[in-house]
């Protein structure tokens, strides 16, 4: 199944290819937590490079100007860098545990601009992420039988928990090696796969559908879609069903709102769905009631977890938060406040600076993705990594898990720099007859069509 993206890849793409491929590897290693963040660096060195080296050799790649969103992404997270080390002082941590939420900051939302920049600003093509993704997809359809058995087999939940724990992190379930856990109270085999938690392994799945469903070869996807669904189902997600059934039909969506067709399917649509908006109201209730009985405890501890957030954060730390983490009382099973959640998350631990760190260039970034969506596909499959994110913030704590989503950052990132070449070339409707020209991306100093397979000479 090779294409021409498999034969004339870049440092950058054989990078982040191998990395996702060698998931399994490394979770077998207890070293996802660690690979994540080094990525993360290693590939934002690789763009200080380009940058410094390419305006001296004029058959290198040269990247356009970055988008302004990726400038925004940058400010976010260094805000958050500040306002943590604000909230220390005035919480008088001391420091210590300030420098150690430095390094928790530098592994976790760092990376949230990181990834980004490094898709902006290095000759990386989406395909590579896709093909890779699928290829991973692979390994998991052969691994999946192993953990279905193993509950009814006898074999051990928790294999072993890595020593590579002593580099630190949240907790041992990031060095973990699970096959499966027991719900409480059922008994019933729940999977997390290669994420440190069941919902985590939904999220990353809906990424990597995502990506499969964007593969050009029929056989890789139907193997990457496979792999994603069989994963989305067997960790027994709630948010990733949702999020299956709501993030690509939207994204879709907004990138045909420039074809006349859209627009008359949509208007009956709309009118169809006022004239019912009553019993669509009752369906909704009836949905979100049964969304919260599936596992009720758990929405009874988030629920808790989010009432104790808002009420410690408006009364001891509105603006600068707490500082850090700190675990809760035992009516949420002494869990940490504001987890499960990124906004009571932020709120608590670094107040109404720290969500409007994050909430502006989340907003930014769906304005760019928004519009570039209705021209390129790049836009379209960035909107709805954005439109994931954004779900499962209400549901997951992202800063946590960058480590494993990481791919679909780079994908925004790629799509910033896409927005940053309609901008730099001033491409539109307007200087083009109403049509927009294909996507395209650089090789040395040519700007060449989505899928040529051009050799640098």
């Amino acid at each position: 199944m090779a294409t021409p993206a498999d034969h004339q890849t870049t440092a950058a793409e054989r990078l982040i290819s191998v990395a996702i491929q060698s998931t399994w590897l490394l979770w077998l290693l207890g070293g996802l937590y660690i690979a994540g963040p080094a990525m993360a660096w290693i590939l934002t060195a690789m763009a200080a490079i380009t940058l410094y080296l390419a305006p001296a050799d004029s058959a290198s790649w040269r990247p356009p100007p970055p988008h302004p969103v990726i400038f925004i992404w940058l400010l976010g997270m260094l805000a958050m860098l500040a306002i943590l080390i604000v909230g220390h002082l005035l919480n008088e941590l001391g420091t210590g545990k300030t420098i150690k939420s430095s390094i928790g900051w530098a592994k976790g939302w760092a990376l949230l601009a990181l990834f980004p920049l490094a898709g902006a600003l290095l000759p990386v093509r989406p395909e590579v992420i896709y093909r890779a993704v699928c290829r991973l997809g692979l390994q998991t359809l052969i691994l999946i039988p192993l953990f279905l058995v193993a509950p009814f087999a006898g074999l051990p939940g928790l294999l072993y928990v890595s020593p590579l724990k002593i580099v630190g992190g949240s907790g041992p379930e990031y060095f973990a090696v699970i096959l499966y856990t027991l719900e409480p109270g059922t008994g019933v085999p729940r999977w997390q796969f290669f994420a440190p938690w069941s919902p985590a392994a939904g999220m990353i799945a809906v990424v990597h559908i995502l990506c499969a469903l964007e593969e050009k070869q029929l056989g890789w996807k139907v193997i990457g879609v496979s792999a994603g669904l069989l994963i989305a189902l067997l960790c027994q997600s709630r948010l990733a069903l949702v999020a299956l059934a709501i993030v690509w039909p939207v994204s879709f969506g907004v990138s045909r709102l420039r074809q006349p067709w859209a627009w008359f399917t949509a208007a009956p649509a709309i009118l169809l769905l006022g004239l019912l908006s009553p019993q669509i109201q009752g369906l909704m209730d009836q949905a979100i009631q049964r969304f919260t009985s599936a596992r009720a405890d758990s929405s009874r501890v988030r629920a808790a977890l989010g009432r104790i957030a808002i009420e410690r954060w408006q009364n001891e730390a509105p603006w600068f938060g707490h500082g850090i983490v700190e675990n809760g009382p035992h009516l949420v099973e002494y869990m940490p406040i504001g987890s499960h959640h990124s906004w009571y998350g932020l709120l608590f631990v670094k107040g109404l600076l720290g969500a409007i760190a994050l909430a502006i260039p989340l907003a930014a970034s769906f304005w760019m993705a928004g519009r570039l969506a209705l021209y390129q596909p790049i836009g379209r499959v960035a909107l709805a990594m954005l439109l994931l994110l954004t779900l499962y913030s209400f549901g997951e704590n992202l800063e946590i898990l960058s480590y494993l989503y990481w791919p679909a950052l780079v994908i925004v990132g790629i799509a910033a720099r896409q927005a940053a070449l309609r901008r730099q070339e001033g491409t539109g409707a307007a200087t083009t007859g109403g049509q927009e020209p294909p996507e395209r991306r650089w090789q040395g100093d040519v700007p060449t069509p989505e899928g040529d397979s051009v050799e640098r000479q």
